[in-house]
């Protein structure tokens, strides 16, 4: 978090003299972990109260420690977090600083959770349990200034002077503020367009679109960006429900289908979200949804789907948590993003045509002079093995290493322009298009010095791998009509596959592409295998598994209508359906 001189100059125009003195929190030493109680019980939930509004998310409580998913702390209490050294994660909040190594990460079911008991009581948290909920209580305490700089094209910044440290809930382009706004101080908030409003303890301010957001303390501030000041203050017509507006209603009428119902797989109800067309009729192309200044970092489905004006989104493949980088493939007009991995399910289209369904692989060898060839393990990927990895500027403008021991070299035309000994690939790479960084891991030497050349050698294992679009997930669901389920040739835990969850599905019944979302109607999800059988039931002849959980999502014309366990949760990449060239020349909306 940048020191007051460094924001000062992040916030043009806006004085940074504090407000009146406050009682301030006295400096606290780093957090320290949590003691162990002898004989502390295990107890896991799948509700949490914040203040009283109650959502479906996992926790944990176990010997002592108090456990939750990252998505719960960054997205409905605000927490802050980055990647630190050698794996580990480094949290923020209000000016409390908690640093996690790799073995204080955990899975909570599909959910990355690490212990925060401590940091929450910092802050001034309260912490109950009523049998398998858990309950956070922080008081509401009245705001004491706002703040604001002058717009410019590149946006505006706004601080909140808070009384004491808030919960930040955010979602659906919203931020709620555990604070108290007075009535000046809401209408100043509607002057920037924030459009507020203030009940039970909650100010709520809509944020026309996602930017950085900081905590600070002593003094207590709330630091938010709006990217884009020209949309603020806009008058607006009232957004109709999805599925009615007119872009998808239009669409209805040349063959596309939006279905919401329940369906039911052994003794599990099971709300079923559809999205049907075919793709050879209907004006709408299937695309990679990604970010658009390289793998690593995610976004919101919303977000995603508007970079690409895509109309209709859901989540896509697997990613870290932590890093932020993804675990599967993703290819885009012929060029890999991020290379298949374990020879996972993927799905591989050309546009106007239904997608082909296979696990996939690359199989890619590097040649040298000598004609010795060196097998490459993994492409553009945060999946780390063994062995020689390559990356391109598609990764990004640079590369920074994901391991504490990585060696390589930079390939420019085929010849070796620069060797990296271990150590030297930090802190960062700088890649140009054409370029081709060759990284060794786990002990693997590269023996290529500068000036010699190298050869690549590439092909995919099956016709999947050959198309234009690939997105990758697992496990394969269906083949042909077969149910091909098979976690351990995919690399899939045997946990992983009898979890009941949330589920994202992309398939195809011969005839028509079919994005779909499924979630539990007083249970959990479906199963790995429930949820083949349902795809079966439902007339699919090939479906794969995409992420779920927390990642399952659909967007339709621009509203997040389906969210996983209740909360917008951020995520690597999606599939969007993006009108063609000629339907996007109708005009949005009356």
């Amino acid at each position: 978090m940048p020191p007051l001189p460094a924001l000062a100059a992040l916030l043009p125009g806006i004085p940074l003299t504090p407000p009146p003195p406050l009682p301030a929190p006295a400096p606290q030493a780093p957090l320290q972990r949590q003691a162990n109680p002898a004989g502390g019980k295990r107890v896991q939930g799948t509700s949490i109260s914040i203040n009283g509004l109650r959502q479906q998310a996992l926790w944990l409580q176990d010997a002592g420690e108090l456990w939750l998913p990252l998505e719960v702390l960054e997205g409905q209490l605000g927490v802050s977090r980055s990647a630190g050294t050698g794996g580990s994660l480094v949290l923020e909040w209000f000016g409390q600083k908690l640093e996690l190594g790799a073995d204080r990460q955990r899975s909570l079911d599909d959910e990355v959770a690490v212990p925060v008991g401590n940091l929450l009581e910092a802050v001034g948290i309260k912490i109950s349990t009523q049998g398998r909920e858990l309950q956070l209580e922080l008081p509401s305490r009245p705001l004491q200034a706002i703040r604001a700089s002058k717009p410019s094209i590149s946006g505006q910044r706004v601080v909140l002077d808070l009384s004491a440290p808030a919960l930040v809930r955010s979602g659906d382009g919203q931020l709620l503020i555990g604070t108290e706004a007075t009535a000046p101080q809401l209408e100043q908030l509607k002057q920037l367009g924030l459009k507020p409003s203030q009940s039970q303890g909650w100010l709520r301010v809509q944020v026309p679109r996602e930017g950085e957001r900081l905590s600070l303390g002593a003094p207590w501030r709330l630091v938010f960006d709006l990217p884009q000041a020209a949309d603020q203050g806009m008058a607006t017509t009232p957004r109709p429900a999805p599925e009615r507006d007119p872009r998808l209603v239009a669409l209805q009428s040349q063959g596309l289908q939006l279905e919401r119902r329940i369906g039911r797989i052994g003794s599990r109800q099971v709300l079923i979200n559809a999205v049907r067309l075919d793709p050879r009729q209907v004006p709408l192309e299937l695309r990679p949804l990604n970010r658009s200044d390289g793998m690593q970092g995610l976004s919101s489905l919303s977000q995603l789907a508007r970079q690409e004006q895509a109309l209709i989104a859901i989540n896509g493949g697997y990613f870290n948590r932590v890093n932020r980088l993804p675990l599967g493939a993703m290819r885009e007009q012929g060029r890999w993003l991020s290379g298949p991995i374990l020879n996972r399910g993927a799905a591989g289209w050309k546009a106007g045509e239904l997608p082909r369904f296979d696990r996939l692989m690359l199989v890619e060898t590097i040649e040298d002079s000598n004609r010795q060839r060196w097998t490459v393990t993994s492409v553009n990927s945060g999946y780390v093995q063994k062995g020689l990895a390559r990356y391109t500027a598609d990764w990004g403008s640079r590369y920074q290493p994901i391991t504490g021991t990585e060696m390589g070299v930079l390939v420019r035309q085929g010849v070796v322009q620069q060797r990296f000994e271990l150590g030297e690939l930090s802190p960062a790479v700088p890649l140009r298009d054409g370029d081709l960084l060759l990284v060794a891991r786990g002990g693997v030497s590269v023996p290529w010095q500068k000036g010699e050349q190298l050869t690549l050698k590439s092909r995919a294992s099956n016709a999947v791998g050959d198309q234009p679009n690939v997105l990758g997930g697992g496990p394969l669901l269906l083949q042909n009509g077969r149910v091909v389920l098979n976690g351990s040739a995919e690399g899939f835990s045997s946990g992983f596959m009898s979890q009941a969850a949330p589920r994202t599905v992309v398939g195809s019944d011969g005839r028509q592409l079919w994005l779909i979302t499924l979630q539990g109607v007083n249970n959990p999800g479906p199963t790995l295998m429930e949820t083949a059988l349902l795809m079966r039931q439902e007339g699919l002849k090939d479906a794969l598994n995409l992420d779920g959980g927390s990642s399952t999502g659909l967007v339709l014309a621009d509203v997040h209508t389906v969210k996983g366990r209740g909360v917008a949760a951020a995520v690597h990449n999606g599939l969007g359906l993006v009108p063609k060239l000629e339907q996007a020349r109708t005009p949005e909306r009356p």
